[in-house]
């Protein structure tokens, strides 16, 4: 027998997916474009990237002149080649905002320019991430992740074996009605993908503006982030000689690290200024940050992952696993959970389609119920740490008072004096 608060749940649960369901299904698919970026950059910069080595290549000093005269953008940095058949790469800007100029070492021939802004990619992040609408679409994608995360535990709840017993977390009903094998297709693939969907929920949570901005609070007062030289800052170069070490030099320098990933060697920012070396891996323990002195070549400051605080650790750890980064496990995993988050929000739509009138439970029902302590506890803790899921609850509850008010006002007899 289903008691008042399993009905309210399960009506909260169903109205709130009817309004998330197609944002969900949205992400699902803009997220499985995503996870393929990688291979799709790869062919398409291979032109770029790649080349036929000829002769004696070009110093790295004489290949910066070239993309400084041919390029609107500053150099700020070099990707070191590791391997003959690469071109050189020079960055300017960071994330979203980073562009590149690619320089034959042979001839010095411009082999291409790339905006990140512009690519294919970036867009279909832009519209996985904030649904090509800034700052506002940021805040919807944020608000429905959160609903997300609240129907996930609504619906084990839901699911959880009353009536069928255990056999009801492993079996689809397939020659029940349509509307029972959707709906069983939904609750089958929520429940067991559901510890997999949490997780990849909590890799773009720290990324969002408004939760996100209360992670960076605590993360930057408990000094939980990168340690402030990891960029460089406040580092300075000892100025006592009459001329800085060449960019060949400081190459040299950074291939002798032997660091794991793609290596990239920035370029002072002043005269006092530090060359710096990161690499990009997801062997986070060999992460590391080497600041030069641009005048000696001697190390002023080095970082590594012990020096990376826990928050910023976790964040970095949790957006990896998100984008399928930590190999063919990790990106099979992302891919089949997504599909299956597809399939599931599908299902829930073919369910609500093929729903017929029920002596059971009424939509437009009034349900009336005494909640304990315990759930009460488990929505502000919710509201607390999904602030948009928070106010949005506020929001409803507001609404939904007015209302209730205003039928009572409408339905009540008029005294006639």
């Amino acid at each position: 027998m289903r008691n008042g608060f399993y009905n309210l749940l399960w009506k909260s649960h169903f109205l709130a997916g009817i309004v998330v369901v197609p944002f969900v299904i949205l992400l699902s698919v803009t997220g499985i474009i995503y996870l393929f970026k990688d291979n799709y950059e790869k062919s398409l910069l291979q032109s770029y990237s790649a080349y036929e080595p000829k002769g004696k290549s070009l110093s790295y000093e004489q290949q910066l002149h070239i993309a400084q005269i041919n390029w609107s953008k500053t150099p700020e940095a070099i990707v070191v080649s590791k391997s003959q058949d690469q071109s050189t790469q020079f960055t300017s800007g960071r994330f979203s905002h980073k562009s590149s100029v690619y320089i034959n070492p042979s001839n010095g021939a411009v082999l291409g320019k790339v905006n990140v802004s512009e690519t294919n990619m970036h867009k279909v992040r832009k519209l996985h991430g904030e649904l090509l609408l800034g700052s506002f679409g940021t805040k919807i994608i944020e608000l429905v992740a959160s609903w997300m995360f609240v129907l996930i535990l609504t619906g084990i709840y839901l699911f959880w074996p009353r009536e069928r017993g255990i056999k009801g977390l492993f079996t689809i009903r397939t020659k029940a009605s349509k509307r029972i094998f959707f709906r069983d297709v939904h609750t089958f693939l929520g429940f067991w993908f559901s510890s997999l969907l949490i997780l990849i929920l909590m890799g773009g949570f720290p990324w969002t503006d408004v939760f996100g901005a209360g992670y960076k609070w605590i993360q930057k007062s408990t000094n939980s982030g990168f340690p402030s030289t990891w960029q460089g800052k406040g580092l300075t170069s000892k100025n006592n000689q009459s001329r800085a070490i060449s960019l060949d030099v400081m190459i040299q320098k950074a291939e002798a690290l032997n660091l794991d990933g793609e290596v990239s060697l920035s370029f002072p920012k002043s005269s006092n200024g530090v060359y710096t070396v990161t690499n990009q891996t997801t062997n986070f323990s060999q992460m590391k940050s080497i600041h030069f002195d641009q005048y000696t070549g001697q190390i002023v400051a080095q970082n590594s992952w012990a020096d990376i605080g826990f928050m910023m650790k976790s964040r970095l750890w949790l957006m990896a696993f998100h984008q399928g980064k930590f190999g063919t496990l990790n990106f099979v995993l992302i891919l089949v959970t997504a599909l299956a988050l597809t399939f599931l929000s599908f299902a829930a739509i073919f369910s609500y389609s093929k729903r017929k009138t029920e002596k059971g439970l009424n939509l437009n029902e009034n349900i009336k119920v005494k909640m304990s302590l315990a759930p009460i506890l488990v929505i502000c803790i919710l509201g607390v740490v999904l602030p948009l899921f928070g106010m949005s609850l506020v929001l409803i509850f507001f609404m939904n008072s007015i209302f209730s008010f205003t039928r009572k006002i409408k339905h009540s007899p008029v005294k006639v004096s």
